[in-house]
């Protein structure tokens, strides 16, 4: 061990040293991307005992700092960055970039990181019996409530319009694994909280995207992106992964089907901005209020919109896509290209008997089939190869929108963040 780290440190140290005449983070970012390309692969496997320990993401990046020293920010680093407002930051977060791009371009690391992404948080199993005793918990900005044979898993941060940031996350994906663990229930079902707001009158809202305030003032780590799609929005998608026996070397094998899985329906009322209309893509039924909008306002924040560039395209067209996520075009629900992504539209005060009624007739026929098809379908729409493969992508150029000034500029521009400040 002591070997192997001396190795690694030394061999960064001659990448440094061979590139002190080059100036200007461009050399920098070429010198740590040689050096992933050789030793990424001896990094994960020393970190997971060779694929026999699955480490989620966060903790990952945290080892790496410590196993080579300089290769990806420290957690004392980090924390001071993390002090900032975003146009102050210095950009260390791309090194996080850089270092996941080049792991999700080896498949069988990828796969395995995805396995650890997608298994149940100890939270989750923790607070399991605990759910099916109450049958409801409140997690902060999440909730989860059994309704019958309905895991109802609700999103809430009311005074951001439900918004997500770096508070939400944890919760939400808390609520996914206890509705997915549940033995009691059969589907599960997505919603907004309602807003108190005089606007909306304590009516539901879906959600309005990323917390762009909190951006603004640095707020938002950019893991964020990634633990938000490897974890939460993965887990919706293809369920839940188990652990593998002691010893074993396991990477996740989607052909296997041994995913815990149960099907999903999203309720869009009001509106799904952003990271809220990304969500739906991974949804099975779309329930959408009349009256209701879709946005990608990707372009205005100066950000890539997630996993929407991967899986929109499926949905409306190549076209389509491209007006919604680079010219911002909005997508009302109702109408023809809505109801590609929308299933069914609802009168707002027939949405709770909507529910009951696509719920029973999604399930009438049994969970197995149910789980079969949801699999069939996948496998050909996404496999986790294509999807490891636009992270490697998304990984890199998500790190740079991230640090740039230009988002910081967007965010003055479009939200007037300056004028704004983050909410408790």
């Amino acid at each position: 061990d002591a070997f192997l780290v001396g190795l690694l440190q030394r061999r960064l140290a001659r990448e440094h040293l061979a590139r002190r005449h080059e100036t200007g983070h461009e050399a920098a970012c070429r010198g740590r991307i040689a050096f992933l390309e050789a030793h990424v692969e001896t990094i994960y496997r020393k970190l997971t005992g060779d694929l026999t320990r699955y480490v989620r993401l966060e903790d990952l990046i945290a080892a790496t700092a410590e196993l080579v020293p300089g290769l990806v920010p420290s957690r004392e680093v980090l924390a001071r960055e993390a002090a900032l407002k975003q146009a102050d930051k210095e950009g260390i977060e791309i090194d996080h970039g850089l270092f996941v791009s080049r792991l999700m371009a080896r498949e069988k690391l990828a796969l395995h990181l995805c396995h650890a992404m997608m298994l149940p948080l100890p939270e989750s199993a923790a607070r399991l019996e605990e759910l099916r005793r109450t049958g409801r918990l409140d997690l902060g900005r999440a909730s989860v409530e059994r309704q019958g044979a309905i895991s109802i898993v609700t999103m809430q941060n009311p005074a951001a319009l439900n918004a997500e940031d770096e508070t939400t996350v944890a919760p939400l994906e808390t609520a996914v694994d206890l509705a997915l663990l549940d033995p009691d229930t059969a589907i599960c079902v997505l919603r907004g909280a309602p807003i108190p707001h005089p606007k909306y009158g304590g009516r539901r809202v879906f959600g309005a995207g990323l917390n762009l305030t909190n951006l603004y003032w640095g707020k938002i780590p950019y893991l964020f992106y990634l633990v938000r799609d490897l974890g939460l929005l993965n887990k919706m998608y293809r369920g839940l992964t188990r652990a593998a026996d002691p010893g074993d070397k396991v990477s996740l094998d989607e052909t296997l089907a041994e995913t815990r899985e149960k099907l999903w329906i999203a309720v869009v009322e009001e509106f799904g901005i952003g990271g809220h209309c990304q969500i739906l893509l991974v949804m099975d039924y779309v329930l959408a209020a009349r009256g209701a909008y879709l946005t990608l306002p990707a372009r205005k924040e100066g950000i890539i919109p997630g996993m929407a560039n991967l899986r929109l395209p499926r949905f409306v067209g190549d076209r389509l896509a491209r007006q919604a996520i680079m010219y911002e075009r909005r997508i009302d629900c109702d109408s023809p290209e809505g109801r590609l992504i929308c299933d069914e539209i609802v009168e707002p005060a027939a949405m709770d008997a909507a529910i009951e009624r696509v719920a029973a007739g999604l399930t009438n026929s049994g969970m197995v089939n149910a789980a079969a098809n949801r699999r069939a379908f996948r496998i050909s729409d996404e496999p986790l190869s294509a999807m490891c493969r636009y992270l490697s992508i998304y990984a890199r150029e998500q790190a740079y929108c991230h640090a740039s000034p230009a988002l910081v500029a967007n965010l003055e521009r479009y939200w007037n963040a300056h004028q704004r400040r983050p909410r408790a």
